[in-house]
């Protein structure tokens, strides 16, 4: 089986980001402006990540339109874990981060211990690109919380909040620039694309007595998807070029 994940060049990053967007303001538009409601729109968007794990796990490479399609399907999935954590259950922000960065951790060791890497450039077996996927989940699910706690509980509201995420990801580009680990620094700065995306998703969506720019979850999500679309059809019918290794592309 050849690698299953992409060459993690620039366009990586922008569609990661994009996805996480289209996560948040996604689930919110099904949810609350459609009318399903959150248990609803999860189950939805679990059927639909199931189908596309299944095909995803069946390729024996990777393919543009189904990783990419998985990614998505695992942002509005993991930001539904953590909003029904918070909204139906009432479980703190605080409790959820801290659950979901051990569970992270435990995920982390666990690939570790049996496959003794964590590089992406690695996932060659059906075991590892199983660890990927939960591992990818649980740092949406991670991202959401940590991203709603600073926001939200912590007040910083959604412009400082993307200044702060985005100033996170450029100190980590950084200290991997320094020498700091290469997988280390991939991990962190992937777990902070989901806050600085959401962050970004309300800062365009929500109305501006709320501090965002008022442009709706709908047209909020119908433009990052077409720019998704866009970017992964060039890189169905293009070639990705190869990226340095380290932070940009999480080898061991």
């Amino acid at each position: 089986m050849l690698n299953k994940v992409p060459q993690v060049t620039l366009i990586f990053w922008v569609i990661k980001i994009l996805s996480t967007t289209v996560g948040e303001t996604g689930a919110d538009y099904l949810a609350k402006h459609v009318g399903l409601g959150t248990a609803i729109t999860g189950g939805i968007m679990a059927a639909l990540l199931l189908i596309a794990l299944v095909l995803q796990l069946r390729m024996r490479r990777y393919v543009p339109w189904i990783y990419w399609l998985t990614v998505v399907l695992v942002s509005v999935v993991g930001t539904q874990i953590t909003d029904v954590l918070t909204d139906k259950l009432g479980i703190s922000l605080y409790v959820s981060t801290a659950v979901f960065a051990a569970a992270l951790a435990a995920t982390f060791a666990a690939w570790y211990a049996v496959e003794i890497t964590l590089s992406i450039h690695t996932i060659v077996t059906m075991r590892r690109e199983l660890f990927y996927w939960l591992a990818i989940l649980l740092t949406f699910a991670l991202g959401t919380a940590a991203g709603d706690l600073a926001t939200e509980a912590l007040g910083l509201g959604f412009n400082l909040g993307v200044l702060v995420f985005a100033g996170l990801i450029a100190l980590i580009a950084l200290a991997y620039r320094l020498g700091a680990n290469p997988v280390l620094t991939f991990w962190l700065a992937y777990i902070l694309t989901r806050p600085l995306g959401a962050s970004l998703g309300d800062l365009l969506s929500q109305a501006r007595e709320y501090g965002g720019l008022g442009l709706g979850t709908a047209y909020t999500s119908l433009a990052f998807l077409a720019v998704i679309v866009s970017l992964v059809v060039f890189l169905s019918f293009g070639s990705e070029k190869k990226a340095d290794p380290g932070l940009i592309t999480g080898r061991a």
